[in-house]
């Protein structure tokens, strides 16, 4: 400011996300100092009933301005009939010793990962005592999920350093987030830069990755490439991974915002007793090619929005490594059409979504009259369409969402709904309460897998849930704790039954049988609290804690729906010493419900034993110096070499020792 103020204003000068309303409530004029613009719109105005209602525009540009005198207000965005709880976030977290995507969630109280191999060779992500099939998986809020199997889902070519954060989605209504919705957010860490990162450790672990932007004007564009491998903890869990991921965004005055982003990955990995736990000699190979843009204009009150994606993925399954058993080649397609309007009732928004899965396979599908392509013998596809209406509306301190819509599918039209409110009872603190209506369809996998201990059902199904929570929020200063409760009532459960040798039918008898003849209610409790300081020798304190048991009204074996985490505890500290050093230790407490098979004599299948799964305690921790553009870390996990398992007995690593340097160039 140049001129002479004769009145005080007062000056805000650090911008974090409080809502607008705050100008407008001291009603006269606010000086805005130094502001930093990190532009992201949430725009939550999607179908109440489609898989894909957290969808993420994010503007990658970061703005400075000189300080400006602001008058008048606007109203903080409502709220939709949707929850967000954030899992990860990058600022918080970036001196916690996490490498992959996998390691970042893994404290999460929402969220169950089942390991299979180490450094996120290969790893299933469930919500809330759900399976894996059960979480919808999003980029950047478009739906990426996998038809043929959620085991594939989150095999995204996305790494750590160009996820921003990674959020929850809960109470998704609509078809594919039966337990909910994983959004991982990518954004620049810089407006403008260039970084290189190179670690190495034990077990021939080496991982190497160059990243970087460019933005000019209303122009960004993020692109990263990496590499990373190891020779394995024990037999035959070697793996390789390469990941490529690119997006650009620009903002047209006339014709709207572009959004669009592309990405390939391919992997190759040792499957030692991954999905038979005797055999230890499998070997799988997976390749994902994905791409998305997105449209949006604004148009006075009104909002229009239009996306379209594509995800092709290859896999290749070795029972015995070096000769193929199974292969799939699927493709998944997606459209989406919206329109959000303003007015004096609130905002109501309409629109529609569809989507088309194909698959040709060696095993799975429909039988063809003629192999296809590279020797493929099955084939099937679908199309599924949702049409939605939703509306929100803010007074003062309270805030109401609901919608309604139908889900078209091969199984026909249902009518699906939610409603959430939530009440801002003091600065800080917000209580919310809703429910909501889920489905998800049966995977390609559900429908067809056969082999010599599992036989198929083309008889399934939709799964159903109606999910209710209650929660509450407070986040003032340096403090934030949060508490939430749930219970999901799900019916038609698809879960791999086992029928013993005296059963009725003769091809069911010592076999796994993909049914749903069981209803299953989910309770849980989820609390959490934290401490963040910008200064001091403390610099972040969170703890977590969370519960879940689950109530069958059926006594058969099932494969997976009862191994869900029933205790999960959780104590991260990060402290900065000598000015450039910082400590980041993470200690975690798993105890599993459920009991696996054991084979204590690989390759033979007749030696076995049923065990319970054990409770175990992780600790981790990550020493780092940083100065500048360089930052140099060692990273140590399980350092008491605790010895575990996520999955059917299938060990993982014990202490693992990794260290690395990463240098950044850029403004």
């Amino acid at each position: 400011m140049e001129h002479i103020q004769t009145t005080r204003i007062p000056c805000f000068r650090r911008w974090n996300r409080k809502g607008w309303s705050a100008f407008a409530s001291l009603r006269q004029s606010v000086m805005i100092g130094v502001l930093w613009v990190g532009m992201s719109m949430l725009l939550l105005a999607t179908q109440g009933a489609s898989a894909q209602n957290a969808d993420t525009a994010a503007v990658l540009r970061t703005l400075r301005i000189d300080e400006v005198g602001i008058a008048g207000s606007q109203t903080s965005p409502t709220r939709s009939s949707l929850a967000q709880t954030p899992l990860f976030d990058r600022k918080a977290q970036a001196a916690a010793p996490v490498q992959t995507l996998e390691a970042a969630l893994r404290l999460a109280p929402s969220v169950d990962i089942r390991e299979r191999g180490g450094k996120g060779a290969q790893a299933d992500i469930s919500i809330r005592g759900g399976s894996f099939d059960q979480t919808m998986v999003l980029l950047n809020g478009i739906d990426f999920t996998d038809a043929r199997t959620g085991h594939q889902s989150h095999s995204l070519p996305v790494d750590l350093d160009c996820i921003s954060g990674i959020d929850l989605v809960d109470g998704v209504p609509g078809l594919g987030a039966f337990a909910g919705a994983v959004n991982i957010r990518t954004a620049p860490l810089r407006p403008t830069y260039l970084r290189i990162e190179s670690a190495g450790g034990q077990h021939g672990y080496a991982y190497a990755n160059l990243s970087g932007a460019v933005t000019s004007g209303r122009f960004t564009l993020l692109g990263a490439g990496s590499y990373r491998r190891s020779d394995g903890y024990r037999y035959n869990t070697d793996f390789e991974n390469y990941n490529a991921y690119v997006r650009a965004s620009y903002e047209a005055e006339r014709a709207g915002f572009f959004d669009f982003q592309a990405g390939y990955q391919n992997r190759a990995f040792g499957s030692n007793g991954f999905y038979a736990a005797y055999n230890p000699d499998q070997w799988e190979k997976t390749s994902t090619a994905l791409a998305s843009l997105r449209w949006i204009k604004r148009i006075g009150r009104l909002s229009l929005g239009a996306s379209a994606s594509y995800r092709k993925n290859f896999d290749r399954y070795d029972w015995t490594r070096g000769t193929v058993s199974n292969r799939h080649n699927t493709d998944n397609v997606g459209a989406r059409l919206w329109a959000d309007c303003g007015w004096r009732g609130g905002t109501t928004s309409f629109g529609g979504d569809y989507a088309y899965n194909h698959i040709f396979s060696t095993n799975l599908g429909l039988k063809l009259p003629h192999a296809h392509g590279d020797g493929f013998t099955h084939a099937d596809a679908r199309h599924t369409g949702n049409l939605y209406l939703r509306h929100t509306k803010q007074w003062k301190r309270f805030d109401v969402a609901g919608s309604v819509g139908a889900s078209i599918t091969p199984y026909g039209t249902t009518a699906l709904w939610s409603l959430s409110a939530g009440y801002l009872l003091a600065e800080g603190m917000r209580l919310e309460a809703g429910a909501s209506q889920s489905m998800r369809l049966p995977t390609f996998t559900d429908l067809y897998y056969t082999s010599q201990a599992q036989v198929n059902n083309l008889d399934l199904g939709p799964e159903r849930a109606v999910t209710y929570r209650i929660g509450a929020d407070y986040r003032k200063n340096r403090w934030s704790a949060s508490a939430l409760a749930y219970y999901r009532a799900g019916r038609d459960i698809i879960d791999w039954v086992w029928h013993d040798e005296e059963d009725p039918v003769p091809e069911w008898r010592n076999k796994w049988h993909s049914e749903q003849t069981s209803r299953l209610d989910t309770y849980g409790i989820e609390l959490a609290a934290g401490y963040t300081a910008d200064e001091g020798v403390l610099r972040r304190a969170t703890i977590s804690y969370a519960y879940v048991t689950n109530d069958r009204n059926s006594d058969v074996i099932a494969k997976s729906a009862m191994d869900f985490m029933r205790h999960k505890a959780a104590l991260s500290v990060e402290i900065r010493f000598l000015r450039r050093m910082s400590l980041a230790l993470t200690g975690s407490f798993y105890d599993r419900n459920g009991s696996y098979n054991e084979f204590p004599v690989p390759g033979d299948p007749s030696q076995l034993r049923v065990r319970d799964y054990a409770p175990y305690f992780l600790l981790d921790g990550r020493l780092q110096w940083e100065k500048g553009m360089c930052r140099i870390f060692v990273d140590a996990t399980n350092m008491t070499d605790t010895r575990y398992c996520d999955m059917g007995g299938i060990p993982l690593p014990g202490a693992w020792v990794t260290g690395g340097v990463a240098i950044m160039l850029g403004r």
